[in-house]
């Protein structure tokens, strides 16, 4: 729930700060603070890095 409501927080600040200064890249920061966060969680796998990647991507 803790990292919902950082996500959450994280958007909404870089929405208002992308309308303030008229500067896109900050509407990309939610979706870089996401890929960081599945990163993260990926390598918390005590597998492999790369066989853990290979896993999440072959599930059908």
């Amino acid at each position: 729930m803790v990292i919902l409501a950082l996500l959450v927080i994280i958007t909404v600040i870089s929405i208002v700060i992308a309308l303030r200064k008229q500067k896109p890249f900050f509407f990309a920061v939610p979706f870089l603070s996401l890929l960081i966060y599945f990163v993260v969680e990926i390598a918390l796998v005590p597998a492999p890095f790369f066989e853990t990647v290979k896993f999440i991507f072959s599930l059908h």
